[in-house]
């Protein structure tokens, strides 16, 4: 069964955060509420999100400060961050956003069928990563049980076509996304797609070097 993405909801207003749920409920994912900085960082210390919703005016940590502690993680730099904010203070307010790691910034009031669709991409490039990093997995497991399949006999070619029809289902979803994206999306999201076929890309040419009659396979076995 695949699991929901989650989606971190960053807000000092419980009617905001409400109105944030009430908007992303159609996508179907588990929304998380957090209602500082603070709180915000301790939910990205267990648990991996799609995308992050963060408010820019809180007090004590505001917006800009919680983005900079989430780009210096190692584990949540990566993360797409999109502020949301009641103020404009014209373009250099918008560019501290970007400055700080943000992937788009929306002023309130927001169309919510606007804001709903940008998460959406967010979390569909999520759930293709999550699909690349099983494929991956799968990968290595084959790699580090090569060696012992030939000892005993066993012809890895099975779980070799397994592999590559998964990775094909993939690729045909990112293609498709990709497409999709190039026609409408910010060049932040193009940007992060295309990272996704070239991982994609690069994991295709290491299953391929291990097809029988590529060179690619595990060593004969000795004695």
């Amino acid at each position: 069964m695949v699991q929901k993405a989650k989606i971190l909801l960053v807000d000092d207003r419980p009617e905001n955060l409400l109105a944030l749920e009430a908007i992303l409920s159609a996508l179907d994912q588990t929304l998380v509420r957090a209602s500082s900085g603070e709180e915000a960082l301790k939910a990205l210390l267990t648990d991996d999100f799609a995308v992050i919703l963060l408010d820019v005016q809180m007090p004590g940590m505001d917006g800009f400060e919680t983005a900079a502690h989430i780009k210096r993680r190692e584990r949540t730099r990566d993360i797409p961050i999109i502020f949301l904010t009641a103020i404009n203070h014209g373009p250099h307010h918008t560019f501290r956003g970007y400055a700080a790691g943000a992937v788009d910034y929306i002023s309130k009031p927001f169309d919510p069928w606007v804001l709903r669709a940008k998460v959406s991409v967010f979390v569909d490039l999520y759930m293709k990563n999550c699909q690349l990093r099983e494929q991956a997995a799968l990968l290595r497991l084959q790699l580090e049980n090569d060696q012992s399949l030939a000892v005993d006999g066993k012809e890895p070619a099975g779980l070799l076509a397994e592999l590559s029809a998964r990775l094909a289902a993939v690729e045909e979803q990112a293609e498709a996304l990709s497409k999709q994206l190039n026609e409408s999306a910010d060049a932040a999201v193009v940007a992060t797609a295309a990272h996704l076929e070239r991982k994609l890309t690069g994991l295709r040419r290491a299953l391929d070097a291990l097809e029988p009659g590529t060179g690619g396979g595990p060593p004969p076995a000795q004695g």
